[in-house]
């Protein structure tokens, strides 16, 4: 089963339930949409730790693990090996920390007012895009980019929330 672990720092505005329900519901959907569905009623806790951090910790992250000096939207840290993905219900002790992913506020709230969505359905595309980064996806290459957004779109139509690659010509 999927365990979502949740933390709000205090510059994310609201109810502290309604973000950790944001980050279970993006988590959960985003395993189901991938060949790692199956984990989701595995008897294994398959656990992932989203923060909801503000910039100046997210900055700290990135210039310390990626030598970038500034905050980013969010930042994902696996803590299982992709070769090592698909055995991951085969541990002994019944429990499994699939990763950690990490929101930076001030760049989401921007990012958000940017593409005219509520910071919330913004947020739950960060926290899908970084489910993806802790089940091995990346976007490296023109063909992982394509097959991550295809995917991050399918997750997001499942939730109600438009797709957030759409390009409107003016």
């Amino acid at each position: 089963m999927i365990v979502v672990a949740s933390q709000i720092e205090p510059a994310w505005p609201g109810d502290v339930a309604a973000w950790e329900a944001l980050a279970a519901e993006a988590v959960v959907a985003a395993v189901r949409h991938t060949p790692y569905c199956p984990l989701i009623d595995d008897p294994v806790e398959i656990e992932v730790s989203v923060r909801f951090a503000d910039d100046a910790e997210v900055r700290g992250l990135n210039a310390a693990y990626r030598a970038k000096d500034r905050p980013t939207n969010v930042l994902s840290f696996p803590m299982v090996q992709r070769d090592l993905l698909d055995g991951i219900a085969n541990t002994d002790d019944g429990e499994v920390l699939l990763g950690d992913i990490i929101l930076a506020y001030g760049v989401c709230a921007r990012e958000a007012a940017e593409k005219g969505v509520s910071t919330e359905t913004h947020a739950t595309h960060l926290v899908v895009h970084g489910t993806l980064h802790l089940l091995g996806f990346d976007h490296e290459s023109d063909a992982e980019a394509e097959g991550m957004e295809a995917i991050e779109r399918s997750v997001l139509a499942s939730l109600g929330i438009a797709d957030p690659y759409v390009v409107e010509e003016a």
